[in-house]
């Protein structure tokens, strides 16, 4: 039997014609990896609407969900409307009575018949009729005290949002909102909440522990900073938050990553930058620490209350777009200014109807206030967009819908958005467009 002839050696021309691909080793191609879009969950939560399916609902919180707590020993509750009763049933039912609360309001005159409905009791939902309230004498309410905010400017007025809550166990947190302290606010209209983290007690509080002025906006220890400036500032006139301010001195506040924009009636420095800034002086201030997307960009202002501006747009322009325009890099083109704000159609299909109007206050019966209202309709737009007259939205626009159009807005909300499709910032607030919230 012959053996197969051998295979000869190629020589290196034959060699080179051989691909490549053959002389290297062989690995399986790696997997393409998809990206996943990253969601952050938002800082804020709406508000619950009663007469709303719950898959609308969904996130969305009551006042029992803020107060019903058990651990609640004090409650620090800042508004400019309150119904007493309605507060007071949000607190767990074993332990309400044991809660101090403390309602901090801005009527200052004796005979201000809001002042009178804080001495009262409603076994009805808030009405804007005083004969509605059925007169009883908060004294049966022996843990509530009534605090009065300083009013050094005669119209001046106390619209801050906000509760301080502290826990047995040793936490505090604070609650920034955009509700009245009454149920209309919190049943059918939409509002929404910022809760801090929990915030648990230093282990050894010291000088430091008052925040510093010079850390940076968004940080636990700024935050600390200005809300403890903001509550000293009602006790000019006589002590009235200092019990708090000593009280949360003690927390730690490192957890937290918002900035604090305050507003309190006088007149101040705008200039000096020892001291916390207010208003839209505190605004632009804050801004000019966040670094902004290059490119386009809208900042999109969304509120249930517009004041009378002045029948030039100079206030609204150079103190307040000017201020929300400011970014960390000086050069970013201007942003384009959108208002959101409902129109009467809007209100009349809302849940409550005309009645949530009550809520909802603009005004155009001088001619000042007439040609106010010719330089903001080019930037007004909609609220639930969807009646007869509604502006038909581009064909690529991107939509997501939050549920609300029946809910008649009570919320306020200021956002910057760039031409990446994403947000810069946003800011919620109780802050309307007018001087008197931004000064």
């Amino acid at each position: 039997m012959n053996r197969p002839a051998k295979r000869q050696r190629t020589d290196g021309a034959e060699q080179a014609s051989t691909p490549d691909s053959l002389s290297r080793p062989i690995t399986p191609p790696r997997s393409r990896q998809r990206r996943e879009a990253r969601i952050v969950k938002s800082p804020w939560q709406l508000t619950w609407i009663r007469d709303l399916p719950e898959e609308l609902n969904r996130d969305a919180v009551s006042l029992k969900d803020v107060l019903g707590d058990p651990l609640i020993r004090e409650c620090w509750e800042f508004n400019f409307l309150h119904d007493i009763p309605f507060l007071m049933d949000a607190f767990d039912p074993d332990t309400r009575h044991l809660v101090k609360v403390h309602v901090v309001h801005g009527f200052w005159k004796q005979e201000d018949p809001r002042r009178l409905m804080l001495s009262v009791s409603a076994t009805t939902p808030f009405s804007s009729c005083f004969a509605d309230i059925l007169q009883q004498d908060a004294s049966e309410f022996d843990n509530v005290q009534l605090h009065v905010a300083p009013m050094p400017e005669m119209f001046g007025t106390h619209h801050s949002k906000m509760m301080v809550l502290l826990r047995h166990g040793d936490t505090a947190q604070v609650i920034v909102h955009t509700a009245n302290m009454i149920a209309k606010d919190w049943i059918n209209m939409t509002n929404a909440v910022w809760p801090s983290p929990l915030l648990p007690k230093l282990s050894e509080p010291n000088d430091a522990s008052q925040g510093s002025h010079s850390s940076a906006f968004g940080s636990g220890d700024k935050f600390k900073s200005d809300l403890l400036s903001y509550l000293r500032s009602y006790d000019r006139r006589k002590l009235t938050c200092s019990p708090l301010v000593d009280e949360l001195s003690q927390y730690d506040f490192s957890s937290i990553r918002a900035a604090l924009v305050a507003s309190v009636p006088g007149r101040h420095d705008v200039h000096d930058l020892s001291e916390t800034a207010w208003g839209w002086a505190a605004l632009k201030k804050c801004l000019r620490c966040i670094p902004c997307v290059d490119g386009d960009s809208e900042i999109v202002v969304q509120v249930s209350s517009i004041a009378t501006l002045g029948a030039k747009d100079d206030w609204l322009q150079k103190t307040l777009f000017d201020s929300l325009a400011t970014c960390k890099k000086q050069t970013a083109k201007r942003s384009k200014f959108k208002v959101v704000f409902p129109t009467a159609d809007e209100i009349r299909q809302s849940i409550d109807g005309y009645a949530s109007g009550g809520s909802i206050y603009t005004k155009i019966q001088s001619p000042q206030q007439v040609k106010q209202l010719q330089y903001l309709l080019p930037m007004f737009h909609r609220w639930a967009n969807d009646g007869e007259n509604g502006r038909e939205l581009p064909s690529e626009a991107e939509t997501l819908d939050g549920g609300r159009q029946r809910a008649a807005p009570h919320i306020k909300t200021y956002m910057r958005y760039n031409d990446k499709k994403t947000v810069d910032w946003a800011m919620l607030t109780s802050a309307n467009l007018s001087k008197q919230a931004w000064g």
